[in-house]
């Protein structure tokens, strides 16, 4: 009895710290992430706007300090619940900061040969309305960057956030025109 107790003592004390220490350098799985994401945007009657990125993608970068701009970020987070998927990562981030299942969800949404950033806007019931792939022979427009990629952009927002007035897109769509 008293070799059980230490033991559990000695587990409690070694052994669960440093598992505990090993799963906190592993990102959580892209399943996990999109549930509570599906969650938060059937609660709030908002979609979800779900891009999926990489450490070393510029693009990917440009994309999130656009979306971060406060003027921007207000009127996005009234009509989205962003979430971020790491993918596509090189050397040892494959393990510390790419998400586990993003790539196959990646797959499975049609962005398997789009590239960075690549992004789809889900409805609360996890039903894909339109992804980034809309330029000319299923291009994907990424950091929407040339006049026609951010045309392409404010009618994605226009499709897919009734909440957005025309004003507000022209807000984003102005701040997209910004060099960043």
């Amino acid at each position: 009895m008293r070799r059980t107790i230490v033991f559990l003592l000695f587990s409690l004390v070694v052994i669960r710290p440093s598992l505990g220490q090993a799963q906190a350098g592993t990102p959580p799985p892209a399943e996990t992430i999109l549930d509570s994401a599906l969650k938060n945007a059937s609660s709030s009657g908002r979609n979800v706007f779900l891009i999926f990125h990489a450490t070393w993608c510029s693009w990917c970068k440009r994309l999130d300090a656009a979306l971060s701009n406060p003027e921007v970020k207000k009127v996005f987070d009234d009509s989205y619940i962003v979430t971020h998927l790491d993918v596509l990562e090189r050397g040892d981030k494959k393990q510390t900061m790419e998400n586990p299942g993003g790539e196959d969800l990646m797959k499975s949404l049609g962005g398997e040969k789009s590239g960075l950033p690549f992004y789809v806007i889900l409805d609360g019931t996890g039903k894909k309305l339109i992804d980034s792939d809309i330029m000319p022979g299923k291009g994907n427009i990424g950091f929407p960057g040339s006049p026609e990629e951010i045309a392409a952009f404010e009618q994605v927002l226009k499709q897919t956030a009734p909440r957005m007035t025309g004003e507000q897109r022209a807000e984003v769509v102005a701040h997209l025109g910004v060099k960043q």
